[in-house]
């Protein structure tokens, strides 16, 4: 569940302030101990275990935005997460995966029949940066986030890899995601936002 100040939204429509300070990235331990967390905090909201301690230094204590997607049997069962953190990024990691079996309202919560097959991914999320031109915008590198009066949406970096989209084709569907025209992204009122994520999980 969310805290008072933070903006969690769903997989491909995300929202919160801009994020101001550069991320560390994280070290293959602490990028297992996160995927750890994230899964701890599947169990507790299913009531199988207790609520997943996390660190109060490190990178993992840093304020930070993520993402979380579960997966069973390759079928996306959950995705929620947020640009405005509330606290640590192993307290968001912890509650958006929470958030994610549970409250997307996409899918059915995830079932404790189905925790052997989950497949947990973090999206770790890097400071935005405005989008001047589109060739601002690198298939791979970067995600977009646009906003249009009070509709606003955006698609994860892996995205665009995985649907082999150019970039055009990715700020048009972003668009679509947010309830916009494909063009809308265009409009000189629109707001184009950039960001890299730090991607983990999936290789179990």
């Amino acid at each position: 569940m969310t805290r008072k100040g933070e903006s969690a939204d769903r997989c491909s429509g995300l929202a919160g302030s801009r994020e101001l300070s550069a991320a560390a990235h994280l070290a293959a331990g602490d990028r297992t101990a996160l995927l750890c967390i994230a899964r701890g905090a599947v169990r507790e909201r299913l009531g199988l275990g207790p609520d997943p301690a996390w660190p109060d230094h490190g990178p993992l204590a840093a304020p930070r935005g993520a993402f979380v997607t579960l997966l069973v049997d390759g079928q996306l069962r959950g995705c929620v997460g947020t640009f405005a953190p509330a606290g640590s990024l192993a307290n968001t990691v912890a509650r958006m995966a929470a958030s994610a079996a549970s409250e997307d309202p996409r899918f059915e919560p995830v079932r404790a029949d189905e925790l052997d097959r989950l497949d947990v991914r973090i999206s770790a999320l890097d400071p935005r940066r405005r989008m001047r031109d589109p060739e601002d915008l690198e298939v791979g590198r970067d995600g977009v986030l646009v906003q249009l009066g009070w509709r606003r949406g955006a698609l994860l970096p892996r995205v665009a890899v995985e649907q082999a989209w150019d970039r055009i084709t990715f700020l048009e569907r972003t668009c679509l995601k947010a309830g916009l025209p494909p063009h809308a992204w265009q409009e000189p009122e629109a707001v184009v936002d950039l960001f890299s994520a730090e991607e983990m999980g999936g290789e179990q």
